[in-house]
């Protein structure tokens, strides 16, 4: 591929490397020039421009791209992944069921290990996805790449495709055993959880009459349990072979494949074979519905796929389970989570018309300023300003308040960009943000302290079905935000998260003031309380 700056009378029929504003009217990156554009660059008194002409053996960077994500997902060989349509050089893949995504070793690293121009990211190894949940997304860095490098890598991923392995409806049944101190109320919730569980995979669990905690006892109703998976709920945990449940397999005529598990909360798991049929003796934490060790190993099974001890073993790297997922923290108690805000007020807001939006008036106050009043009345720390379009004219408008103003360089070229500027700006010690629009003048206080409040990873007002904003994202979201590109929002990489929606107490998340017809029409509200 060929890049650089070229006269505007060469450029014809190049590739526009950069995105340009030209007047009134906005040519996005990777723009094909016509005659009318380079006249257009000329009238602005421009003589040359940032071009990208591919090479004869280039691949364009969409068909590149979409070429690399149909071998990867096995050139429909799998239903379980669907392959969406590319957008400027970026193919994604969905799951296209429920299940758990599987990765052939060293697949990833060998397709990024091809070209620097070709690039693969995906969910870790058997991650749990739902239908619809973005699995892997390629790359081209730039406008094409060379088609020897194309080829090489398609056949990487073509000899080794992704798949999703389905949730297949199997039949569960468990029994608890019991001592003297056994409660009823115990049992139920045990129930109750585990249930929730296997039902959210897709199947059933039929529950059995407890027994008494004693390895005859329980072998004896272990013989008798037909379905394809066992489990058995201790009295107490397990935490040696010669333990009640592990010998209890071995007496029904069974055997142990792994006693504990380098997963954390969930080591006291036993897993054993009885027939031809998984057994499994849960962990003390299991009775809870976070995350655990039991749920890595039911969710394989589930999906068809068999866990052996060795299995078990690897599952050590990632066996740590986020704090969030623990249904007690590992560590002395913190402080609470900081969290700010960045207010997005960069953009152009071409749909509007006339002045700047955010400087037009609601309430005796500019529209950026009602944000920010916001925020404060909320008790968060002074927020980060983004600004762009008319920066000189947006700072004014808030003189006098406590705020920090961060300048998105580029803002010209979308959303994104002015996202990543204010990620960018954030305090190291902030645990979480909310991103803020700067046009939504009737947000309540309540609403963002209660975002500030919540606990999860990704936080989100919704109002009768209808999700708005500010969203909250945690700091592990923020290399990602960054990374942000073009008119692409958080939205690209939200279903990477835990997602929590708060109910709002009325429509004034929904607000969007882009066009005079939604200026007029809030204007027309009564007054704030």
């Amino acid at each position: 591929m060929n890049f650089g700056a070229l006269p505007l009378a060469e450029a014809q029929g190049a590739l526009l490397a950069h995105s340009q504003l030209i007047g009134n009217r906005r040519l996005a990156k990777g723009h094909r020039l016509t005659a009318d554009d380079i006249a257009a660059f000329a009238a602005a008194g421009l003589a040359q421009i940032v071009v990208a002409r591919l090479a004869p053996d280039d691949v364009g960077e969409d068909a590149a791209a979409q070429q690399l994500a149909q071998a990867l997902a096995g050139w429909g060989a799998d239903p379980g992944i669907a392959v969406l349509a590319p957008v400027h050089g970026r193919a994604n893949l969905a799951a296209a069921a429920d299940g758990l995504l599987c990765l052939p070793p060293g697949l990833v690293d060998a397709i990024n290990s091809v070209d620097e121009a070709i690039t693969l990211a995906t969910l870790p190894r058997f991650a749990r996805v739902a239908a619809g949940t973005i699995i892997a997304t390629i790359k081209i860095i730039r406008y094409g790449v060379d088609k020897s490098a194309l080829a090489r890598a398609v056949m990487q991923a073509g000899a080794q495709p992704i798949r999703i392995a389905a949730f297949q409806p199997l039949r569960a049944v468990m029994i608890a055993t019991t001592t003297a101190g056994t409660s009823s109320k115990a049992l139920a919730k045990l129930e109750q959880v585990t249930a929730a569980r296997i039902t959210a995979l897709g199947s059933q669990l039929a529950m059995l009459p407890p027994c008494p905690h004693d390895a005859t006892a329980l072998a004896a109703q272990l013989r008798g349990m037909d379905a394809d998976i066992l489990l058995v709920a201790g009295a107490s945990a397990s935490v040696d072979r010669g333990d009640v449940i592990p010998q209890a397999i071995v007496a029904a005529g069974g055997h142990i494949e792994r006693l504990g598990m380098p997963v954390d909360p969930g080591n006291l798991l036993v897993l054993g074979d009885l027939g031809g049929r998984p057994v499994i003796g849960l962990p003390g934490c299991a009775r809870s519905p976070k995350r655990n060790g039991f749920d890595l190993v039911l969710e394989r099974l589930f999906a068809g796929i068999s866990v052996t001890s060795a299995d078990i073993a690897a599952m050590g790297e990632g066996g740590l389970l986020p704090e969030a997922e623990r249904p007690q923290p590992r560590a002395a108690a913190r402080r609470p989570a900081k969290v700010g805000a960045v207010v997005l007020a960069a953009g152009r807001a071409s749909r509007m018309g006339g002045p700047h939006k955010l400087l037009e008036t609601w309430q005796g106050q500019t529209l950026v300023a009602h944000s920010v009043d916001a925020i404060a009345a909320a008790g968060l720390p002074p927020p980060i300003v983004v600004l762009g379009h008319q920066a000189a004219a947006v700072r004014a408008a808030l003189a006098g308040r406590t705020v920090s103003f961060a300048l998105a360089a580029d803002w010209q070229d979308g959303m994104g960009r002015s996202l990543a500027a204010g990620i960018a700006a954030v305090p190291a010690d902030w645990d979480a943000v909310l991103v803020c629009l700067a046009d939504m003048p009737r947000i309540e206080p309540a609403l963002i302290a209660a975002l500030a409040a919540a606990a999860g990873e990704v936080i989100v007002p919704e109002f009768q079905g209808r999700r708005g904003h500010p969203v909250r994202w945690p700091r592990a979201a923020f290399a990602r935000l960054m990374s942000l590109a073009g008119d692409v929002g958080g939205r690209a990489i939200m279903a990477d998260f835990a997602l929590t929606a708060l109910s709002a107490p009325s429509d004034a998340c929904l607000d969007d003031i882009d066009t005079p017809a939604a200026l007029t029409a809030l204007r027309a509200r009564p007054a704030l309380p």
